[in-house]
């Protein structure tokens, strides 16, 4: 009966929330209550004044504390000094405060939190919290799953601080930032769920911009992905970031994405 039950409430997992599972940015649902998982996001961007590439590892782990609200904590390591170092991390918080439930559909809303530091020089007109700037980041997300479709999207506010006494936030650049995000997930395989154990795979593309707002300066872009989930635990994210169009400075605005996720459901009793 325990197994049964188990199957079932993977199932649901399944069907509900895999197609919500994004490379870039966290829809309104969270990571089971009383899960951890953890992730090693891998980026390898193409330099964009001077040859070469730069590389960006970021292991991070998430706590689902209850079915509102998860915790998560990353470190930001890169190569941009010739050698693997680590220049920061930070801390986050989603809490899940509407749901709307239907049998084939849900719509959930959440707002977030994020606080980085980091070390590294400021290079770039772009502010990037996760893994180049100190600062801090808070917002809305909104997510509408239909069937096999997800639909979801997010509005922010981030700030830039000092990289340390160091590395001052330049003057000349504006140091807050109005982000916005679109992201479309689809389900492609299985057609009908049998098995937990069955591999999904998940075809999606997310639209990522930013305004800078004391000048204007903006971006937008585009990430398509894949997205594999394997025992209804492991999970393999494959993503191309590429810059739509652009009126601000940013040194490595391409490149490729790469998760190795893993979940651990009842961590505690």
């Amino acid at each position: 009966m325990r197994k049964i039950l188990f199957l079932l409430i993977l199932l649901g997992f399944q069907k509900s929330f895999s197609q919500e599972l994004f490379v870039l940015t966290d829809p309104a649902s969270n990571v089971p209550a009383n899960s951890l998982a953890i992730n090693a996001m891998q980026l390898l961007f193409k330099e964009k004044f001077e040859s070469g590439y730069n590389y960006h590892i970021m292991p991070e782990v998430t706590y689902g504390l209850n079915k509102s609200l998860m915790f998560r904590a990353t470190a930001f390591v890169s190569n941009r000094n010739a050698s693997l170092v680590t220049e920061g991390g930070s801390v986050f918080a989603k809490y899940r405060f509407f749901s709307s439930d239907d049998l084939n559909s849900h719509f959930r809303l959440a707002a977030f939190g994020r606080y980085s530091f980091n070390n590294s020089d400021i290079h770039q007109d772009q502010i990037e919290i996760m893994g180049h700037n100190s600062g801090y980041e808070t917002g809305i997300v909104a997510t509408k799953l239909i069937k096999k479709v997800a639909i979801s999207s997010s509005l922010s506010f981030e700030k830039a601080f000092d990289n340390t006494s160091k590395n001052p936030f330049p003057n000349s650049l504006g140091d807050n930032a109005t982000n916005y995000t679109l992201s479309f997930g689809k389900l492609m395989y299985p057609k009908k769920y049998t098995s937990y154990k069955q591999t999904n795979i998940n075809l999606m593309i997310e639209f990522v911009g930013q305004t800078i707002n004391e000048n204007g300066k903006s971006y937008l872009d585009v990430v398509p992905a894949i997205q594999f989930i394997i025992n209804s635990q492991a999970r393999i994210d494959l993503a191309y970031r590429q810059e739509l169009a652009s009126s601000m400075l940013r040194t490595a605005p391409n490149g490729v994405y790469l998760n190795l996720y893993y979940t651990f459901f009842n961590v505690t009793k």
